[in-house]
């Protein structure tokens, strides 16, 4: 007997109630960061001394059971009545901030606002509690120097109560060396090579050479139905990429434009283009909780009617595609918007993730697709403890959804980036313990295009917790998304020339040298899939193994010849 299940699960979850909370939320916070870097009085020690009220609001000292000193907003009625101070900021500098926040009835979303130059910019924002502490943690780069005013602001009327604050400033040398250093830890290895004769003795003076035959962190980019029918789309694509994303081609409405007339004849084309070219593909997206990307015939159905269709598609895309995806985004944009939720109650995603998995069974990876997470510290929607708090919700009403499920960060970017809210966002997303990918990167346009897209990527690459990157960038002869690699000849752009560089540099060139005395030649080397040849003259013979380097696996291979 076959079972419906998205039909199935909209109705059994329906008791299951929601997880509370979704990070830290302590009795007491931590000391500041960095010592507070250049906030002064940052645990509140001094009492108020160098802070003040901002927008006329009131401000008072509070203090916990355990001699905890923290600062309060109390008698608010507008969002930017805070706890604020004054700071001197430096020239073309990045920023970390942290703030540790509690309020005092509820939950109220709380950002924190750098006031320099008449601009007002936000650097980070928490869903704060009240009862515990939640910890804000987010950033800024400066382009002028000069003096500035932190503060916090929400919508809810709630006291803020505000501790531990931290506003510490790093020169762009030093943010780059940082962001070296800890790429050279996620995504390199040092590994020793041993060769041996048939029985085990040790080969000094072995001849190895190495090559790499696939890149250990997936690049790419999203490819069009444009990729079909033109050949130099074709050689450009395939010879740089080893992932993708169809761009519209996937979607409900490109597979379904009328009910019950379902064509899949483009993306199974695509699919066999990327297979024939060992690209591996990412499915993008079972659902769209935009009611605007709805299909046309979608948009007003009633219940029963949307339940069938809904239930079809899941069944119809999962199935066809099942064992032949690395992933899929199975609910788009479901922190902005909510069609699917408003329909059928607040479990839809919960009831759509559990569905693919029972549908597709395999490793692939269930991903939560967001946008603005990343790239927007003001949206409060998209907050990276929404995110996770959401991501929570759907495990936990129903676990089994726990295995397999990423966090997809579309990473829709403008100009200039905000790259320490960007690493903040990061760190707060890699507490959920789940696979992160960047899967729309693109920058709007503009001179400082490129310089944008390769910090955005280099970010994204020194992070251990990202496990991979694509770029929204599929070509279109009218022109793309937002972002274009290269021109209508395939030349490259200063973007592209941008990621063929970080290609290289993300490579390991080919290798080659001797054992030692006892056998071992040894070799720092990107993570990836290498292709190791050993010869030995007394032997008049050479072997070629396949070895894999990875974060976590071990360092020591040996080669028997």
């Amino acid at each position: 007997m076959k079972v419906d299940p998205m039909g199935k699960l909209l109705f059994l979850l329906a008791w299951i109630t929601l997880l509370q909370g979704c990070c830290m939320c302590l009795p007491e916070p931590p000391e500041p960061q960095y010592g507070g870097g250049v906030v002064r009085n940052a645990d509140f020690s001094a009492g108020l001394h160098g802070w003040s009220a901002f927008g006329y609001g009131s401000l008072a000292e509070g203090s916990s059971p355990a001699g905890n000193r923290y600062a309060v907003a109390t008698n608010r009625t507008r969002p930017y009545q805070s706890v604020s101070q004054k700071v001197l900021l430096q020239n073309d500098t990045h920023y970390t901030l942290s703030a540790w926040l509690q309020v005092s009835d509820g939950v109220a979303d709380v950002r924190v606002v750098v006031k320099a130059a008449g601009d007002f910019i936000h650097a980070g924002g928490v869903a704060a509690k009240s009862g515990c502490w939640s910890m804000l943690k987010g950033g800024l780069t400066t382009v002028s120097g000069g003096r500035a005013e932190i503060y916090f602001e929400s919508n809810a009327t709630a006291d803020i109560w505000v501790d531990s604050v931290s506003l510490k400033p790093f020169t762009k040398e030093e943010w780059s060396n940082h962001r070296d250093a800890s790429a050279s830890t996620a995504r390199r290895k040092t590994v020793r090579l041993q060769a041996t004769d048939s029985a085990g003795n040790p080969l000094p003076g072995a001849a190895v050479s190495l090559e790499n035959v696939r890149n250990g962190f997936p690049l790419g980019a999203a490819m069009s139905g444009e990729i079909l029918r033109n050949p130099s789309y074709q050689r450009w694509f395939a010879s740089r990429f080893t992932v993708t994303t169809f761009e519209n081609e996937m979607k409900w409405y490109s597979t379904e434009p009328a009910p019950g007339r379902e064509d899949y004849s483009v993306p199974d084309a695509m699919l066999e283009f990327a297979r024939s070219h060992g690209i591996a593909v990412r499915g993008h997206n079972v659902f769209w909780d935009d009611p605007n990307q709805q299909p046309r015939w979608v948009q007003g159905l009633p219940y029963p009617q949307l339940l069938a269709a809904a239930s079809r598609r899941i069944r119809s895309v999962v199935a066809r595609y099942a064992g032949k995806l690395i992933a899929w985004d199975v609910v788009n944009e479901n922190l902005h918007f909510s069609f699917f939720e408003r329909r059928f109650g607040w479990d839809a995603s919960t009831a759509f993730y559990a569905a693919a998995r029972m549908l597709d069974t395999g490793s692939t990876l269930m991903f939560m697709n967001e946008y603005n997470t990343l790239e927007q510290p003001g949206d409060m929607a998209a907050l990276p403890a929404r995110y996770v708090q959401r991501l929570k919700q759907i495990i936990g009403g129903y676990p089994q959804n726990g295995a397999g499920m990423a966090i997809g960060l579309e990473g829709h970017f403008t100009a200039p980036v905000n790259i320490p809210y960007m690493r903040a966002a990061l760190d707060t997303l890699a507490q959920a313990g789940v696979p992160v990918w960047l899967t729309e990167v693109d920058v709007g346009g503009g001179a400082s295009q490129a310089y944008y897209l390769e910090e955005i990527l280099r970010e994204a690459y020194a992070h251990p917790a990202v496990q991979g990157v694509i770029l929204w960038a599929a070509w279109r002869p009218q022109g793309c998304y937002v972002m274009c690699l290269t021109d209508n000849d395939f030349n490259n752009l200063p973007q592209g020339d941008v990621v063929d560089r970080l290609i290289t540099e993300w490579s390991t060139a080919p290798r080659a040298g001797t054992t030692d005395a006892e056998g071992f030649f040894q070799a720092e080397l990107a993570h990836g899939e290498y292709k190791v040849t050993v010869t030995h003259p007394s032997l008049n013979t050479s072997v070629s193994q396949s070895v894999k380097v990875e974060m976590g696996s071990g360092s020591h291979y040996f080669i028997q010849v």
